[in-house]
């Protein structure tokens, strides 16, 4: 079944995307929700439409999520972890830990754009930032034990 996204949707496609899903799927959860909508001759003719009137604004869009990936540039962050002596951390390093990290020195990211590897120990890692369709960032992080 083809669809077409309305909104971006992880591990699936980004908006304006056709994208091929189980019927199932599509029509008791994507369509009903009103992430998508049936990839029929007109409703595509309308999305083309949209698409090429909005080239521009998606061109800013793009260009401010590059901007905040430069902006981001290769700085570390720290996070602070409580820790047993052998270096386990207790809990783990979550999205929105990161999320908090960078608010605090002065970038606004959405915690649902930001994917961390299972962290468990002390250390030096990497999470990802999806800025955009375009743009992805690699920003580097270290897990320290809290006082």
């Amino acid at each position: 079944m083809e669809i077409i996204l309305k909104t971006d949707i992880a591990g699936l496609g980004y908006k304006n995307d056709i994208v091929i899903v189980k019927p199932g799927y599509g029509r008791n959860y994507l369509i009903p929700q009103g992430y998508a909508i049936m990839a029929t001759d007109s409703n595509r003719k309308i999305v083309a439409e949209n698409i090429r009137q909005a080239a521009h604004k998606a061109e800013k869009i793009k260009n401010d999520a590059q901007a905040l990936a430069d902006g981001i540039g290769d700085i570390t962050l720290t996070i602070p972890a409580k820790a047993g002596e052998s270096g386990k951390i207790f809990g783990r390093v979550t999205n929105t830990q990161v999320a908090d990290a960078l608010r605090e020195k002065g970038f606004d990211i959405d915690r649902k754009k930001i994917t961390v590897d299972d962290v468990k120990t002390l250390g030096s890692y990497e999470a990802s930032l999806d800025l955009h369709k375009d743009v992805k960032h690699k920003v580097k992080f270290e897990v320290v034990a809290a006082e």
